[in-house]
């Protein structure tokens, strides 16, 4: 094994324990400088010129002071493909691929969807690639999000529509949908003192955090504009926070919805909800 490699492990490995430290310094490696394990095993890694060594020693600075690989990276995987991220943008989690996956298996044909809050774009971006006869629109309330956004749909090349919106103050609905979709703001302002500085330091708090007196604020401004704008039968999907699933049942409820299901078929307990109109 590459004693560069050893001593990269071993400088992450109190920061992130064993596990995380190993899986960082293998992402920083493949997609800073296109280096794998194989290559490490064979010795790739100490080949570096100067430039490199450079790029190395500056990312490993930002990874010691907390800051997420996908920031230093500038980069995330989502569902097999990369997408640009910026701290302007949530970095895409294995949960919100479920939710993308769920979507998936459910519809098959034509429609409509909305992704609300969408940050990096990756929920529309990849609902489009997997469902191509969807008309997608998806919205967020940063306009350095949706640049982000865009450029996203531009190098993935999925035709979707983008523009500014508030959640909270939506434009009333001109437009019926058959889906709206939504990972919104679900974090209590209480919860920080369990949650991990590389999320705390570096993540925008805007995309992560609600008051504690006001947890369910976006899921029920955006429950309330989706129960104007999906079409009779359309679909709701949320990415939820497991804390308040019985709240969020009858808050949706409220709004004529049906049929409320709580997904636990992707190995994420009652991180996903959807309702029918």
């Amino acid at each position: 094994m590459s004693s560069t490699y050893q001593r990269l492990y071993y400088r992450l490995k109190p920061i992130y324990g064993e596990r995380e430290a190993k899986e960082i310094v293998l992402l920083m490696l493949e997609m800073g400088f296109g280096i794998t394990m194989t290559d490490v095993v064979c010795g790739k890694l100490d080949e570096m010129n100067e430039e490199e060594r450079v790029k190395l020693k500056q990312m490993m600075l930002r990874l010691e002071r907390n800051e997420p690989v996908q920031y230093v990276l500038g980069q995330a995987y989502f569902d097999g493909d990369i997408y640009e991220v910026t701290p302007d943008v949530l970095i895409p989690r294995p949960e919100t691929e479920a939710l993308c996956r769920w979507i998936v298996e459910e519809w098959h044909g034509e429609g409509r969807l909305l992704d609300c809050c969408t940050g990096s774009g990756c929920i529309a971006i990849t609902l489009k690639k997997r469902c191509p006869q969807l008309s997608v629109d998806a919205y967020d309330l940063s306009s350095a999000a949706l640049k982000v956004a865009r450029r996203n749909a531009e190098r993935l090349q999925q035709d979707i529509r983008l523009f500014q919106m508030d959640a909270l103050n939506p434009i009333p609905a001109t437009e019926k949908y058959d889906i709206i979709v939504a990972n919104p703001p679900y974090i209590c302002e209480r919860e920080k003192r369990d949650m991990r500085p590389n999320v705390l330091q570096f993540e925008p708090h805007k995309a992560l955090f609600v008051p504690d007196n006001d947890p369910l604020r976006f899921y029920t401004a955006i429950t309330c504009y989706a129960a104007d704008a999906l079409k009779p039968g359309g679909r709701l999907y949320f990415e939820i926070n497991p804390l308040f699933v019985d709240a969020l049942k009858t808050m949706i409820r409220s709004f004529g919805f049906r049929e409320i299901e709580v997904d636990r078929h992707f190995g994420y307990d009652q991180r996903m909800m959807k309702a029918q109109l």
